[in-house]
């Protein structure tokens, strides 16, 4: 672990060392992990490039919430067993979280990006996220090949968050959580890092995206019990996003994530982060993998005020995106249809997901923000039809472009558990605080 910690400490001073020397901190086709990001999807398409010299940009990001939320089910003490009384929670501070992110001009028209969690609710260890490699030009290969194709064409390669719904864009990852204009992800938080390829051609407004992966989070050759080390999934994106007028921005984009069989789909399950929503709705102690019983900790249950709707093995998720912005007044919305089933059931079942949230963004600057969200998730499970309803409410302050303030309520309800689960008539509510700073 010190030998771990020493060269990490000396990779960041000597990374730092390297970019002192250069006054302009951004990239060619990057998206500012800062303020200037907000509102960002998919990289920008530049047609100039400014490469001159290999160029490395080390930034990361560090978050810290203070965290005072109630929750309470409705479990009558006739049905109370140790797998449905909930763990006492107070009012405190949650574990800080840092990133440490690499991006790296390593030619013309070519982006490496690598982000390590330094600090996260799953791993309070340092772990690597994912990184990929991306091309915008082929002048590296031979000047001007393609040139009239690559002016329009992106190719990301890697083991990588994939481009599935626009969510994804806005969500707090890790301790980057200055895009977010909340505290909480989605309920069902759509997001996963596989291995695989994404091609991209953006051109007058127009967005068009296929993508394969091989459809596992963690990566090995070992067969399983059908004797295949994993499976294939498959993206596609199509969109249209436009500044209309001075005012007025539009963008709607549908997405595409498919499956054959794979051996374990971490579409809503994929985020070692973990929820910002600490301990809520959960049990003193619980049974783990080995069938020990151990004690709940917020690492162990990391993933609490979300809902995985079960498709381990086969998955078919759609999502459609608007987003409106007319001066500070923004909206984006998310409508999502997905359905799938693990190896075990013979019968595929549905979830669907609705959010929509309206953002009021003012000051000379839009440095202030108020916002509202409401979010549902409907899922068939084996017990019957589920139901999951959020509301929040948050308002910020940009001190600066890369330090962010922000106050959260949420109020997130459950229906359709059986009166002796854990989540039956449950509820938790109360204020998220958050400082966000991100470089």
């Amino acid at each position: 672990m010190k030998t771990t910690l020493k060269s990490l400490i000396t990779v960041i001073l000597l990374m730092s060392f390297i970019s002192i020397n250069s006054q302009n901190r951004d990239l060619d086709n990057y998206r500012a992990p800062d303020k200037r990001g907000i509102n960002v999807f998919e990289a920008p398409k530049d047609t100039v490039s400014t490469f001159e010299i290999v160029k490395v940009r080390v930034g990361g990001q560090s978050t810290l919430q203070f965290q005072a939320v109630d929750h309470e089910n409705g479990v009558s003490a006739a049905n109370q067993t140790e797998d449905n009384i909930l763990q006492e929670i107070g009012y405190n501070f949650n574990l800080a979280t840092a990133n440490l992110d690499l991006d790296v001009a390593l030619a013309k028209g070519v982006r490496m990006h690598l982000r390590t969690y330094l600090s996260s609710r799953h791993h309070p260890e340092p772990y690597v996220k994912g990184g990929y490699f991306q091309i915008d030009n082929l002048d590296f290969i031979s000047e001007g090949l393609l040139d009239n194709l690559m002016k329009y064409t992106t190719l990301k390669v890697g083991h990588m968050e994939n481009n599935y719904g626009d969510a994804h864009f806005r969500r707090s990852d890790n301790a980057q959580a200055i895009y977010n204009p909340f505290v909480g992800n989605l309920i069902m938080d759509s997001f996963t890092t596989e291995v695989g390829a994404e091609f991209y051609y953006q051109r007058n407004g127009f967005i068009g995206m296929i993508g394969f992966s091989n459809g596992k989070l963690n990566q090995a050759v070992v067969k399983g019990s059908n004797g295949k080390t994993g499976g294939a999934a498959f993206l596609a994106k199509l969109g249209y996003d436009s500044q209309l007028s001075e005012d007025f921005r539009f963008r709607l984009t549908g997405s595409l994530y498919t499956t054959g069989y794979v051996a374990s789909n971490y579409l809503y399950t994929a985020d070692r982060a973990g929820s910002r929503y600490y301990s809520v709705l959960v049990t003193p102690t619980f049974v783990d993998r080995s069938g020990e019983v151990v004690r709940t900790t917020a690492t162990n249950n990391f993933r609490t005020g979300r809902f995985d709707p079960g498709f381990r093995n086969q998955i078919t998720a759609v999502m459609f995106n608007p987003f409106l912005k007319y001066q500070g007044l923004e909206f984006f919305g998310t409508l999502e249809f997905s359905n799938g089933k693990a190896s075990s059931e013979s019968d595929t079942r549905k979830a669907t997901q609705f959010a929509g949230e309206v953002i009021y963004r003012f000051g000379a600057s839009e440095n202030f923000f108020l916002g509202g969200r409401y979010n549902k998730v409907n899922s068939e499970q084996s017990f019957g039809d589920v139901d999951i309803d959020r509301v929040q409410f948050s308002a910020g302050y940009f001190l600066t472009k890369n330090i962010l303030a922000k106050v959260e309520y949420v109020n997130q309800k459950y229906d359709g558990y059986p009166d002796d689960n854990v989540f039956y008539d449950g509820k938790f509510n109360g204020l998220m605080i958050e400082a966000v700073i991100s470089f």
